[in-house]
């Protein structure tokens, strides 16, 4: 199995009102979750972790989670309220207005031995969550007992709209990389995070605090990746027209992640001796599932029976 720790919220995504003016749908997201839906959606064993609400926007939250096989089995539920995440879409980029306080999500704590980490082969990390101290101190501390076993995989998803001491942040995201073995991100988190250092420079850095594989999402430009022993890597994406690309990223990861998987290169110890071209067609499927999923409204990531495997 693979956990997805984090995030799990409602988005209220734009649509067009029938008088031409602007409305929202509510739809399940949280960057965390949505990458738990990607992988059991492409047939991977895929468990969740983090709060889940009791509320009527929890109820929606487990009802989409069940209906892709996502294992809730791990998650939390609270009399806390939803996450929600108010979405404007500002020169082809989604942008993200939270509400977030005293949240299921943000209370989660972590259970020291309620995970079984020598059955789990990977765990992934990332999002709203590492945000706050508590949040990221919890995520934190599972990674602690995770990684003698699992694989850790990051992907910071910064919103840089709730970051509230910027220096302290970059500390908690530069430590969570520094736990992983696999660290994505988009070239805006880069760019956020890093400014103007070299992706490569970036990535011999991560190295040596122990990370194998290294990746940059690059929207239409597709992916670009660093590993410890295959080197540099690249991927295109599919040209598509794009409805809205929330949930993109979380899309590409999710990919990503089920396509080592299915090439046998996720467990502990295997991902270090990953082939340039099996990193190559694990990276063009993961653009292929994100590109997909710009093409429909929300955070909607394929299933398997919607794309040919290149693996």
């Amino acid at each position: 199995m693979i956990l997805s720790c984090g995030d799990a919220l409602i988005d209220f995504v734009p649509v067009a009102a029938t008088d031409g003016g602007e409305a929202v749908r509510p739809m399940v997201g949280g960057s965390c979750l949505n990458v738990a839906v990607g992988l059991a959606r492409l047939d991977v064993p895929t468990g969740f972790v983090g709060g889940i609400a009791n509320d009527l926007f929890g109820r929606m939250i487990v009802q989409h989670a069940q209906a892709s096989t996502v294992d809730l089995g791990f998650a939390t539920r609270s009399d806390d309220q939803t996450t929600l995440a108010f979405v404007r879409i500002i020169g082809g980029e989604s942008q993200y207005a939270f509400y977030d306080a005293q949240t299921a999500s943000r209370e989660w704590t972590y259970r020291r031995g309620s995970i079984p980490f020598a059955t789990i082969e990977a765990v992934h990390v990332g999002s709203t969550t590492l945000v706050n101290q508590s949040g990221a101190a919890e995520t934190a501390a599972l990674i602690a007992d995770a990684r003698r076993t699992s694989t850790i995989s990051f992907d910071p998803n910064c919103r840089p709209n709730l970051v509230k001491d910027k220096a302290s942040y970059l500390d908690r995201m530069q430590a969570f990389a520094a736990s992983a073995d696999i660290v994505r991100m988009s070239d805006v988190d880069f760019s956020y995070l890093y400014g103007n250092d070299a992706y490569a420079a970036r990535a011999e850095a991560l190295f040596a605090q122990g990370a194998t594989l290294f990746v940059v999402t690059r929207g239409t430009d597709g992916a670009e990746a660093w590993h410890r022993k295959a080197g540099f890597i690249k991927a295109g994406a599919p040209a598509i027209k794009v409805v809205d690309t929330i949930g993109a990223g979380d899309s590409f990861q999710a990919a990503l992640l089920a396509a080592l998987h299915r090439q046998s290169r996720i467990a502990k110890g295997t991902l270090e001796e990953a082939t340039a071209d099996e990193l190559r067609r694990a990276l063009t499927f993961a653009c292929r599932c994100a590109a997909l999923t710009c093409t429909r409204m929300g955070a909607d990531p394929p299933r398997s029976a919607e794309m040919a495997w290149t693996t």
